[in-house]
């Protein structure tokens, strides 16, 4: 299960997204769930595609 939150945040330079994924694997071990939470956000087609442009947080909970 997963939980996702995003953020409209100003700064400097003006608004930005920030996005935050909380995920929960029960049942695996938690080294190995950050692992493969990693490994998807890496090849995901929506995070490939906002990689550089919105800051992401990944958390297991």
């Amino acid at each position: 299960m997963a939980q996702i939150e995003a953020d409209l945040a100003s700064g400097d330079d003006g608004f930005r997204l920030q996005a935050r994924l909380r995920v929960s694997r029960p049942g695996i071990d938690a080294a190995q769930a950050r692992g493969i939470i990693g490994g998807a956000h890496q090849i995901c087609p929506y995070s490939k595609a906002t990689r550089g442009n919105i800051a992401v947080e990944l958390s297991l909970a």
